[in-house]
């Protein structure tokens, strides 16, 4: 019988990666950048992406903005607890997608929790826009990890079917 494949260092790896990314790009925007002084005007790369400051004090998409010091640690202790939760199910995952798609979402998560913590906001600066309109709020490379990540785990849970599971339900 094989030996089965170990994953495990994959999602702490991947989670290490996307924190170091994530905060190299907001010092870059924050310092070299001077993003802030430009707030109202920002960077244009492309045509339909520039970058922007912003400093959010909620969560996603502005829910349960922290206006207060209260607020803000409430959410630091959430979102550790949500890492938390993260990190145990990324330790007991098999599936080596879901252990580096896990390792995404704990990435992002700890670099927004870094920002929160740190600054009192998360530093978002990435505009995604087609002339006016706007798909996205401004977000952040730890966003997009988040974002990546969570539709990576729900495209292979709903998508790919166990095909053991599949037999079982047509005997």
């Amino acid at each position: 019988m094989p030996t089965p494949i170990n994953h495990r260092p994959l999602g702490p790896t991947v989670a290490i990666v996307t924190l170091a990314l994530d905060q190299l790009i907001k010092y870059a925007v924050t310092y070299p950048l001077a993003l802030k002084s430009r707030a109202e005007t920002g960077i244009e790369i492309l045509p339909i992406f520039r970058l922007r400051w912003l400093e959010n004090r909620g969560v996603s998409m502005g829910f349960f903005h922290a206006d207060t010091d209260l607020m803000r640690w409430a959410l630091v202790g959430m979102t550790i607890l949500i890492a938390g939760f993260v990190g145990v199910w990324m330790w007991r995952e098999k599936a080596r997608q879901d252990v580096a798609a896990l390792g995404l979402v704990l990435g992002g998560a700890i670099g927004n929790i870094v920002d929160r913590m740190r600054l009192g906001y998360v530093i978002d600066y990435a505009d995604l826009h087609f002339g006016e309109w706007r798909p996205f709020l401004i977000f952040n490379l730890a966003d997009a990890a988040i974002t990546i990540g969570v539709l990576i785990l729900l495209a292979r849970a709903l998508l790919l079917r166990d095909k053991g599971a599949n037999t079982e339900t047509l005997k």
